[in-house]
């Protein structure tokens, strides 16, 4: 999905392997064609090449990819029996940007993908609380083989965050290869475990996020084909489910002090990653802390009838006093008043 860009490569970290130029460069071998364009598009200097354990950086790979595509007008770069012509991922993309929710878009990229080549086969699947996609190889991919599929999964990820706009943290990241010697590189790709020698490959994750509606439109995904690698390589930040899983964490287990460390520890963020995503959905640890002592406040005045007192050491605070204070404020009413008018009373969320 990568798209040409006419500024010179930007400076960044050279991350990316000289393994990935050189499966390119079977492509243009594959079609009988010229790298050396592309390698100076790049800035790439054969030498380079000969050079074990080289990498380039994500801009350089941008401008060899993007001018490969369009000069062997393949943009699965020989990976296919087949040429894929420029375009073609676009077309997914367009197909799929008016569906409803991320699973229905998922589905029609996995079905499109089938009309453009049966050299493999894409599906969507749930188990449970688990979506799982994967990639079965209908035909020998040859030396082209983990560069294809490495794209194919960084592609279509990199997409389901741009059309729902979050992160989508992935529970394990699968390929049916061993370990390469670039292998270092396989964490900065993919938010999630990476395990080697599976029998398919493909990634999981949480099923919620199917339910997402997209947050794209036309003009969004117009300006997102003009170039579209970086959304493939860099990894969203925002997480649009973290509120909900920190309110799961937090009914789990009312009781615990749950400090933002054991949260974030819980979630394998850092601190500061977690009061970020927090503030990025609009709100914060405390409120969502308030909000369940709140929620089991109401649960044990209204299914029960504890003493306040001991309803107020159930969820956390130290004296009735105290817990009163903060009941009013929450509610605008005493504990009291609300065990008596438990109907008047607001739902928590």
């Amino acid at each position: 999905m990568t798209r040409r860009s006419s500024a010179a490569p930007a400076v960044s970290p050279a991350v990316t392997p000289i393994a990935f130029v050189k499966a390119i460069l079977l492509a243009y071998d594959k079609y009988g064609a010229d790298p050396a364009g592309a390698l100076a598009r790049a800035q790439i200097a054969p030498a380079m090449l000969r050079r074990s354990g080289a990498c380039i950086t994500a801009a350089q790979m941008e401008a060899i990819s993007g001018f490969a595509m369009q000069q062997l007008d393949d943009e699965a770069l020989g990976w296919f029996s087949r040429r894929l012509p420029w375009g073609s991922y676009g077309m997914l993309s367009r197909a799929s940007i008016s569906a409803p929710n991320l699973q229905l878009a998922l589905k029609r990229w996995c079905r499109h993908h089938g009309l453009l080549t049966d050299d493999l086969q894409l599906t969507l699947q749930t188990d449970g609380a688990t979506a799982r996609l994967r990639i079965t190889e209908q035909r020998a991919l040859g030396a082209l083989r983990e560069f294809c599929l490495v794209t194919l999964l960084r592609n279509v990820h990199g997409v389901a965050c741009w059309l729902i706009d979050s992160r989508i943290p992935l529970q394990q990241v699968l390929f049916p290869f061993s370990a390469p010697p670039h292998a270092e590189v396989y964490p900065l790709l993919y938010p999630g475990p990476v395990r080697f020698d599976a029998g398919a490959a493909g990634f999981d994750f949480d099923a919620a996020y199917l339910a997402l509606p997209l947050k794209r439109d036309e003009r969004a995904l117009n300006a997102m084909l003009q170039r579209a690698l970086p959304l493939t390589v860099l990894q969203y930040r925002r997480d649009r489910l973290q509120t909900q899983r920190v309110r799961q964490l937090l009914r789990a287990r009312p009781q615990a002090a749950h400090s933002a460390q054991s949260l974030a520890q819980a979630l394998h963020l850092s601190v500061r990653s977690l009061h970020r995503q927090l503030a990025e959905e609009g709100t914060s640890l405390q409120g969502l802390k308030d909000e369940a002592r709140r929620e089991q406040a109401l649960d044990l005045l209204c299914r029960s009838r504890r003493p306040i007192k001991q309803v107020a050491q159930a969820v956390g605070f130290a004296s009735e006093k105290s817990f009163a204070r903060a009941f009013k404020q929450w509610t605008g009413q005493t504990p009291s008043e609300a065990r008596a008018a438990p109907a008047q009373m607001p739902k928590a969320p």
